[in-house]
């Protein structure tokens, strides 16, 4: 389903807006990228976009950020016009991409005087800015190493903090831990809420369910749609199909085993347990160790729990005819 601007979850904090959309499209020759999409995202708010790979989430995001001129539809980003004002855009926002956007060659500290040449940081303010982006990304000590030769999480947070240098009012992250490990991750996430518990709206878009659940709002997208819109307890409240937690000898091969299976929805891996979405608790308690017997699958306990994210996601994206292939 597609996001109604009227709706009274539309704005969570904030007395103001620092996104709305409405039927954003955008198309590459036939194919429809992102379709017909709308939104709005708070002041100060942690805006999610969820989705698999091919979903439309980079696209909405270049759209936002005036990389990328709508097909049709409007658009308003910190108050410009998406069609018509995208240079003023530029300059209200942070961007940061998967890539980190930073120069290998360069040290650390000439990344910091190269981002605050290109957002025109004031000279009286520099110097206090650079050295908060030092701090803040645990580099004061490494500030002449070339950026190639830091670790990961070390470049994703000098190119987080480059991307906020000029103190922007809105923060759009794509993907911006893909790749990290879960514990710079979760470091991360602690700078994101410094920056938000200063002001800052913060976009984010991923495909980590746990990252899901730090924002505010969640936006599910797939093939170019946004599916679902909600605050993470209320998109896991709405899914009204029981869910199995089974232990089995192989999971793997139970979930392939248990598609199409009458009174099961949906069948899937969660970690090394497996999830059974299913019409009825008590019917599939017996038919599913008995079944799966037959297949060599010893199941050794089964639980009802409650939805996660990633159940949820799972669930909307199979009703919506599956993730694009490929």
């Amino acid at each position: 389903m597609t996001a109604s601007l009227s709706s009274p979850e539309s704005v969570s904090r904030g007395s103001g807006l620092a996104v709305e959309v409405r039927e954003l499209t955008r198309t590459f020759g036939d194919f429809v990228a992102v379709d017909h999409v709308s939104f709005r995202v708070a002041e100060g708010e942690v805006f999610g976009f969820l989705g698999p790979n091919g979903a439309g989430k980079t696209t909405t995001i270049k759209m936002l950020t005036g990389l990328l001129a709508p097909s049709s539809g409007d658009g308003r980003v910190a108050g410009f016009d998406v069609r018509r004002e995208s240079e003023d855009i530029k300059r209200s926002i942070g961007y940061m991409s998967q890539l980190f956007s930073l120069y290998g060659d360069l040290t650390v500290e000439e990344n910091i005087a190269f981002f605050g040449g290109l957002y025109e940081v004031p000279r009286a303010r520099f110097a206090a800015r650079r050295d908060w982006v030092l701090e803040m990304a645990g580099l004061t000590e490494h500030r002449e190493q070339l950026t190639a030769q830091l670790p990961l999480g070390w470049k994703q947070r000098l190119a987080l903090g480059c991307a906020v240098l000029h103190e922007p009012p809105i923060l759009f992250l794509d993907e911006p831990t893909s790749g990290v490990d879960p514990v710079s991750r979760r470091a991360f996430w602690e700078l994101i809420y410094q920056l938000t518990a200063a002001g800052t709206t913060v976009f984010v878009s991923t495909h980590y369910m746990e990252e899901a659940e730090y924002c505010d709002r969640l936006a599910l997208m797939n093939r170019g749609r946004i599916i679902a819109l909600d605050r993470p307890a209320e998109l896991r409240a709405k899914m009204g199909e029981p869910i199995l937690e089974v232990a089995a000898s192989d999971a793997s091969a139970a979930a392939q085993a248990l598609q199409h299976q009458p009174g099961i929805v949906e069948a899937a891996m969660f970690g090394r347990a497996l999830h059974v979405v299913v019409d009825d608790v008590e019917r599939a308690s017996s038919f599913l160790p008995a079944f799966l017997a037959t297949h060599g699958i010893v199941v050794g306990g089964m639980q009802l729990v409650r939805p996660s994210l990633e159940d949820v996601f799972v669930s909307l994206v199979r009703r919506e005819g599956g993730a694009v292939a490929g």
